[in-house]
């Protein structure tokens, strides 16, 4: 398959993803023997009306460290490298400090990139929020990284605070996705089978919907359709 052919399947398959729901996504891994994909609950939508996000992993590992001058270069080099349909994932256990603001969000929103999640803090909130680029973060804070955390690697597998397990492994390349239930991560080689079955689960929710709408009772639904 050449890279146009990649990159339209690839496209197709995130476009797909933002139909269905976290919560959805995550019976359907518990399903696949894969239950603690789930993030911490303390990943929160910047502004709070950011909306659902999603995306593939472009991961960015970084560590709080005091250091002296004027930047951080590692940080501006992982930056440039996101491309259109990939959400930035950027962990390294902030503690008070800023990871991520607006000029990075214009930045990442002009090649394509689809949000970020942030394993730290986001500031200019108002702005981005004005860029309508979704940022999901454990926190905000208007303190700044330079000098206290800076970026080591990117387009590495990194942790990431779980919800059931401390830590939930990130690969460059897994699929983010973040609604108003929380950030679940979908490992890549099993992506396309769990979208289809979160479709699939979808689309059997709606019909229940639809019946109890109509007045079936629960228990009436429950036995036509099965546990959802």
């Amino acid at each position: 398959m050449n890279k146009s052919a990649v990159r339209k399947l690839r496209d197709s398959i995130r476009t797909r993803y933002l139909k269905v729901d976290t919560a959805t996504v995550a019976d359907v891994l518990d399903v696949l023997g894969l239950p603690d994909q789930g993030l911490a609950p303390q990943f929160a939508p910047h502004p709070a009306n950011a909306g659902r996000m999603g995306g593939w992993a472009y991961t960015i590992h970084g560590h709080m460290t005091r250091y002296a001058g004027g930047g951080d270069p590692q940080k501006m080099k992982a930056v440039d490298g996101v491309g259109p349909g990939e959400l930035a994932v950027w962990s390294g256990e902030g503690r008070g400090v800023c990871f991520f603001g607006e000029l990075i969000a214009l930045g990442m929103k002009r090649r394509g990139c689809a949000g970020a999640l942030v394993d730290g803090g986001i500031r200019d909130i108002e702005w981005i929020a004005r860029q309508r680029f979704p940022v999901y973060a454990r926190y905000r804070t208007p303190v700044q990284s330079i000098g206290r955390w800076k970026v080591t690697d990117w387009q590495v597998p990194v942790d990431m605070p779980g919800a059931t397990s401390k830590r939930v492994k990130v690969r460059p390349g897994d699929f983010v996705l973040a609604d108003t239930d929380g950030v679940i991560v979908i490992p890549k080689r099993v992506a396309a089978k769990v979208l289809a079955e979160a479709e699939r689960m979808t689309s059997k929710e709606g019909r229940i919907r639809r019946d109890l709408g109509r007045g079936a009772s629960l228990e009436e639904v429950l036995k036509k359709y099965g546990h959802v």
